[in-house]
């Protein structure tokens, strides 16, 4: 079974699908698309040298679904997934990709995840720290026994989980999580407490776009961070789209499970290799591979 797999945020980088751009017309259109629906130039600041621009969440988040949807786009008749999976927003990419959602619809709804996700941000101040070396169990007891917001937010691979919350409460928790042997615990340049209670205003928000948006059977199931299992059906799509973002991103449990449905071989559509670095964590024999402008 082949997988394909598409980034979120945090895979961003200056200049990002500016080649595409250059040399294919039908990938220029689809920019040029975005450029409209968005109401702002997203195309200067992702072809430009600003790193710091590209980094505010209402562009990032944009920016990296548009990267992978017209790479997946430009495949073409390559492109046959039998499983999708997308990491945070990447679910929306992959969702666009896999036909249950329109580019147009994709885009809208990631635009006003961004904006207010920013908003949450904005409301209710938070951050998300990275922990590396510790069982997942034993950090999820450390935040439960925390006064205070912190989650468990991002299980990314096998020894490295990202916990999310109110600002106190994740640096408490990074203390006791020393202390009790991870080999490291630091806070992440984020914007706020992504999937974590304090995004709940945003989980609102988004919760009525996505009911007005219309969503099909995709052409291969999609294996969704809140579940970690593989979802065809238009209503539990939705559902689980509305859970994620103040839900964990299930991403470990999401790439175990399609090994187990018979996934033999991954491929990244999108900005960077993150998603390729944590399969080989989670199986070093695994064969992936990118999509990318070259082996187009």
């Amino acid at each position: 079974m082949h997988a394909y797999l598409f980034p979120g945020q945090g895979a961003q980088y200056p200049g990002m699908g500016k080649e595409v751009y250059a040399h294919n017309a039908e990938a220029k259109a689809y920019f040029e698309t975005a450029n409209d629906i968005l109401g702002f130039t997203i195309t200067d600041i992702m072809f430009g040298e600003d790193a710091e621009a590209l980094k505010q969440t209402k562009v990032t988040q944009p920016a990296i679904f548009l990267h992978s949807v017209i790479l997946s786009k430009m495949l073409g008749e390559q492109f046959q997934p039998q499983a999708v999976a997308g990491h945070s927003l990447g679910e929306f990419s992959a969702l666009v990709a896999a036909k249950a959602l329109s580019f147009e619809d994709g885009l809208k709804l990631v635009a006003q995840r961004a904006t207010a996700m920013q908003a949450a941000c904005d409301q209710k101040p938070g951050t998300m720290a990275a922990v590396l070396g510790l069982e997942d169990q034993l950090i999820e007891d450390v935040c439960a026994s925390i006064d205070g917001i912190v989650v468990a937010a991002n299980y990314n691979c096998p020894g490295q989980l990202v916990i999310s919350g109110a600002y106190s409460a994740v640096e408490k928790a990074c203390e006791v999580l020393k202390e009790k042997g991870a080999k490291r615990a630091l806070l992440l340049p984020v914007g706020g407490a992504f999937h974590s209670p304090l995004m709940e205003p945003a989980k609102i928000e988004l919760a009525a776009a996505i009911e007005q948006t219309s969503i099909a059977q995709p052409r291969c199931p999609i294996y969704q961070n809140v579940v970690a299992k593989a979802v065809s059906n238009p209503t539990e799509i939705k559902a689980n789209l509305i859970e994620q973002l103040t839900a964990p991103v299930r991403w470990t449990q999401s790439m175990q499970q399609m090994l187990k449905d018979g996934a033999n071989e991954f491929t990244e559509v999108g900005p960077g290799k993150v998603l390729q670095g944590l399969a080989k964590k989670i199986d070093r024999t695994l064969p992936t591979n990118s999509a990318t402008l070259e082996n187009l």
